[in-house]
Protein backbone atom coordinates (compact mmCIF):
# COMPACT_ATOMS: atom_id res chain seq x y z
CA UNK A 1 0.00 0.00 0.00
CA UNK A 2 1.42 3.60 -0.97
CA UNK A 3 0.31 6.62 0.96
CA UNK A 4 1.08 10.65 0.82
CA UNK A 5 1.04 13.41 2.75
CA UNK A 6 1.66 17.24 2.01
CA UNK A 7 2.70 19.68 5.20
CA UNK A 8 3.96 22.85 5.29
CA UNK A 9 7.77 24.14 5.15
CA UNK A 10 8.91 27.53 5.47
CA UNK A 11 8.90 27.90 1.74
CA UNK A 12 5.58 26.39 1.17
CA UNK A 13 3.27 23.09 0.90
CA UNK A 14 5.67 20.20 0.37
CA UNK A 15 4.25 16.40 -0.20
CA UNK A 16 5.88 13.18 0.54
CA UNK A 17 4.92 9.32 -0.60
CA UNK A 18 5.63 6.37 1.21
CA UNK A 19 5.14 2.25 1.02
CA UNK A 20 6.08 -0.94 2.77
CA UNK A 21 9.80 0.07 2.11
CA UNK A 22 10.37 3.93 2.97
CA UNK A 23 9.91 7.16 1.01
CA UNK A 24 8.81 6.88 -2.90
CA UNK A 25 8.98 10.07 -3.17
CA UNK A 26 9.44 13.64 -1.79
CA UNK A 27 7.59 17.18 -3.84
CA UNK A 28 8.74 20.45 -3.20
CA UNK A 29 5.53 23.04 -3.58
CA UNK A 30 3.72 24.12 -6.43
CA UNK A 31 1.57 26.87 -7.51
CA UNK A 32 -0.49 25.26 -5.31
CA UNK A 33 -1.80 22.27 -3.04
CA UNK A 34 -3.20 20.80 -5.79
CA UNK A 35 -0.39 21.05 -8.30
CA UNK A 36 2.04 19.76 -5.71
CA UNK A 37 -0.12 16.73 -5.31
CA UNK A 38 -0.57 16.12 -8.59
CA UNK A 39 2.79 15.64 -9.12
CA UNK A 40 3.82 13.52 -6.46
CA UNK A 41 1.26 11.30 -7.54
CA UNK A 42 3.73 11.01 -10.57
CA UNK A 43 5.63 8.86 -8.27
CA UNK A 44 2.82 7.08 -6.73
CA UNK A 45 -0.27 7.15 -8.35
CA UNK A 46 -2.67 4.40 -6.49
CA UNK A 47 -1.11 6.22 -3.22
CA UNK A 48 -3.99 7.35 -0.61
CA UNK A 49 -3.99 10.43 1.73
CA UNK A 50 -3.15 9.09 4.79
CA UNK A 51 -1.86 9.80 8.38
CA UNK A 52 1.93 9.19 8.22
CA UNK A 53 3.44 6.38 10.35
CA UNK A 54 6.11 7.59 12.66
CA UNK A 55 9.02 7.32 10.62
CA UNK A 56 7.44 9.15 7.83
CA UNK A 57 6.46 11.88 10.49
CA UNK A 58 9.90 12.18 11.88
CA UNK A 59 11.13 12.77 8.23
CA UNK A 60 8.55 15.44 7.46
CA UNK A 61 9.75 16.98 10.73
CA UNK A 62 13.65 16.95 9.30
CA UNK A 63 12.45 18.00 6.02
CA UNK A 64 10.79 21.70 7.54
CA UNK A 65 13.88 21.98 10.24
CA UNK A 66 15.97 21.95 7.15
CA UNK A 67 13.83 24.63 5.52
CA UNK A 68 13.82 26.15 8.63
CA UNK A 69 17.50 26.94 8.35
CA UNK A 70 18.64 23.92 10.88
CA UNK A 71 21.68 21.90 9.45
CA UNK A 72 20.04 18.77 9.02
CA UNK A 73 21.37 16.31 6.50
CA UNK A 74 18.21 13.51 6.12
CA UNK A 75 20.14 10.88 5.50
CA UNK A 76 18.31 8.76 7.89
CA UNK A 77 15.56 8.92 5.80
CA UNK A 78 14.86 5.44 4.57
CA UNK A 79 14.61 5.48 0.37
CA UNK A 80 12.57 3.50 -1.54
CA UNK A 81 14.69 3.44 -4.76
CA UNK A 82 13.06 -0.43 -6.46
CA UNK A 83 12.08 2.10 -9.55
CA UNK A 84 15.00 4.06 -9.57
CA UNK A 85 17.87 3.13 -12.14
CA UNK A 86 21.27 1.63 -10.57
CA UNK A 87 23.35 4.37 -12.16
CA UNK A 88 20.97 6.94 -10.79
CA UNK A 89 20.86 5.45 -7.30
CA UNK A 90 24.52 5.80 -7.28
CA UNK A 91 24.15 9.34 -7.83
CA UNK A 92 21.75 9.74 -5.31
CA UNK A 93 23.79 8.20 -2.31
CA UNK A 94 26.74 10.35 -3.71
CA UNK A 95 24.37 13.77 -3.65
CA UNK A 96 23.01 12.38 -0.31
CA UNK A 97 26.29 13.02 1.45
CA UNK A 98 26.79 16.74 0.51
CA UNK A 99 26.42 18.45 3.90
CA UNK A 100 24.04 21.67 4.05
CA UNK A 101 25.26 24.51 2.92
CA UNK A 102 27.99 23.10 0.99
CA UNK A 103 27.67 22.01 -2.81
CA UNK A 104 29.11 19.88 -5.09
CA UNK A 105 29.75 20.04 -9.03
CA UNK A 106 27.73 17.59 -11.87
CA UNK A 107 31.68 16.68 -12.46
CA UNK A 108 32.66 16.08 -8.50
CA UNK A 109 29.75 13.74 -8.47
CA UNK A 110 30.87 11.88 -11.94
CA UNK A 111 33.95 11.77 -10.44
CA UNK A 112 32.78 10.47 -7.09
CA UNK A 113 30.93 7.29 -8.69
CA UNK A 114 33.85 6.73 -10.60
CA UNK A 115 33.07 7.53 -14.10
CA UNK A 116 34.76 11.52 -15.06
CA UNK A 117 32.82 11.52 -18.37
CA UNK A 118 29.18 11.01 -16.65
CA UNK A 119 28.73 15.07 -15.48
CA UNK A 120 25.89 15.31 -17.74
CA UNK A 121 24.19 11.89 -17.42
CA UNK A 122 24.41 12.81 -13.63
CA UNK A 123 22.67 16.31 -14.20
CA UNK A 124 20.13 14.18 -15.90
CA UNK A 125 19.81 12.00 -13.30
CA UNK A 126 19.03 14.67 -10.96
CA UNK A 127 16.47 15.79 -13.48
CA UNK A 128 14.64 13.47 -12.59
CA UNK A 129 15.28 12.85 -9.17
CA UNK A 130 12.03 11.63 -7.19
CA UNK A 131 13.27 12.78 -3.73
CA UNK A 132 13.71 16.26 -4.11
CA UNK A 133 15.60 17.56 -0.47
CA UNK A 134 16.63 14.23 0.88
CA UNK A 135 18.54 13.33 -2.49
CA UNK A 136 19.73 17.45 -2.21
CA UNK A 137 20.08 18.16 -5.97
CA UNK A 138 19.78 21.84 -5.19
CA UNK A 139 23.68 21.21 -3.73
CA UNK A 140 24.83 20.18 -6.57
CA UNK A 141 25.81 23.23 -9.22
CA UNK A 142 27.72 23.96 -12.39
CA UNK A 143 30.99 24.63 -12.50
CA UNK A 144 32.31 27.62 -10.86
CA UNK A 145 29.32 27.50 -8.42
CA UNK A 146 27.52 28.82 -11.73
CA UNK A 147 23.50 27.51 -10.30
CA UNK A 148 22.01 25.59 -13.39
CA UNK A 149 20.33 22.53 -13.53
CA UNK A 150 16.61 22.41 -11.50
CA UNK A 151 13.66 21.31 -12.51
CA UNK A 152 11.35 21.97 -9.34
CA UNK A 153 8.80 24.94 -9.63
CA UNK A 154 10.86 28.20 -9.32
CA UNK A 155 13.84 26.71 -10.77
CA UNK A 156 16.97 28.15 -10.37
CA UNK A 157 15.43 31.02 -8.04
CA UNK A 158 13.97 27.88 -5.73
CA UNK A 159 17.68 26.30 -5.84
CA UNK A 160 19.24 29.63 -5.07
CA UNK A 161 16.22 30.05 -2.15
CA UNK A 162 17.12 26.95 -0.61
CA UNK A 163 20.59 26.85 -0.80
CA UNK A 164 20.96 30.15 0.79
CA UNK A 165 18.25 28.76 3.95
CA UNK A 166 21.29 26.29 4.20
CA UNK A 167 24.15 29.15 4.45
CA UNK A 168 25.43 28.58 1.15
CA UNK A 169 28.16 31.30 -0.13
CA UNK A 170 29.27 31.11 -3.61
CA UNK A 171 32.86 33.14 -2.90
CA UNK A 172 33.61 30.37 0.54
CA UNK A 173 37.24 29.43 -0.62
CA UNK A 174 37.99 26.05 -0.87
CA UNK A 175 34.26 25.10 -2.29
CA UNK A 176 34.86 22.25 -4.69
CA UNK A 177 37.87 20.49 -3.01
CA UNK A 178 36.13 17.83 -0.86
CA UNK A 179 35.49 15.39 -4.30
CA UNK A 180 38.58 16.55 -6.11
Amino acid sequence: MYAYALFDTAIGRCGIAWGPRGVVGVQLPEENPTATRTRLMRHCPSADEAEPPKPIARAITEIAALMDGEKKSLRAIGLDMARVAPFNARVYETTRAIPPGETRTYGQIAHAIGDRDAARAVGQALGRNPFAIVVPCHRVVGANAKLVGFSANGGIATKLRLLQIEGWRADEPGLFDALS
